[in-house]
């Protein structure tokens, strides 16, 4: 998922899609306030997160990766079903049920003609954010790093002048680098060694112009003595 201050993207192999559909024929918009809410929940949330590196899960191998009860996590795979977000997978044995997303590239805006669609997308947004600063803070703040991945693994921050064109284009572009490893998902035999989930969250968002960054000459006329 990647967020923006209106408006976020749930993509659970690599962020695609919102911007050009084609190249993500699977990408949606949510409108519907009631599957917001459900879908607001700490374990449903889980849930959708590990199907960014397991194409499918049971609620077995979903509850020994969470914590959770297969029980408990087959009544919030249940529900995430109910309102459109998982689906069964088929090829279980027994009594066991793989389940699958049914949309990889989910869009979460809070422009919406319904209010209560906006704030439903409002409120889920902010806390996918939570849950993105919350790993974030807990990864690097953590000095128990995997060996070999100390040089790869880190953050940036950069600021350049873009149009609001622009802007999306390099998010877009970023997609595109990034889907180029989307099928290991699906196809483990394409994952060479030490290959491990990496996480990428792309924020990208306007700086508001502040009185501090008046130009030099403004600022001595503002402050010039009266005569």
């Amino acid at each position: 998922m990647s967020s923006e201050p209106r408006r976020q993207e749930v993509t659970t192999t690599t962020a695609a899609g919102e911007q050009r559909p084609v190249v993500d024929p699977e990408a949606v918009t949510l409108t519907d306030a009631k599957a917001m809410r459900a879908v607001a929940h700490p374990v449903r949330m889980a849930l959708i997160e590990l199907f960014g590196y397991h194409e499918t899960l049971t609620a077995t191998q979903a509850s020994e990766l969470l914590g959770e009860s297969p029980a408990n996590c087959a009544f919030h795979l249940r529900t995430l079903a109910k309102y459109g977000f998982v689906r069964e997978a088929g090829g279980g044995k027994g009594r066991e049920r793989p389940w699958t997303l049914v949309n990889r590239s989910v869009t979460i805006t809070s422009d919406q003609p319904d209010p209560q669609a906006a704030l439903a997308a409002g409120e889920l947004g902010r806390l996918w954010f939570d849950r993105w600063a919350e790993r974030a803070r807990h990864q690097f703040g953590s000095r128990a790093e995997l060996p070999g991945w100390s040089e790869a693994s880190g953050w940036t921050s950069r600021h350049v002048f873009l149009t609001p064109e622009e802007t999306a284009r390099l998010r877009e572009d970023m997609r595109q680098v990034l889907g180029a490893y989307e099928g290991r998902l699906s196809d483990p035999a394409l994952r060479p060694e030490g290959a491990l989930p990496v996480e990428w969250t792309i924020f990208a968002a306007p700086i508001p112009p502040e009185p501090s960054a008046q130009d030099p000459a403004e600022r001595h006329d503002q402050t010039r003595p009266a005569d």
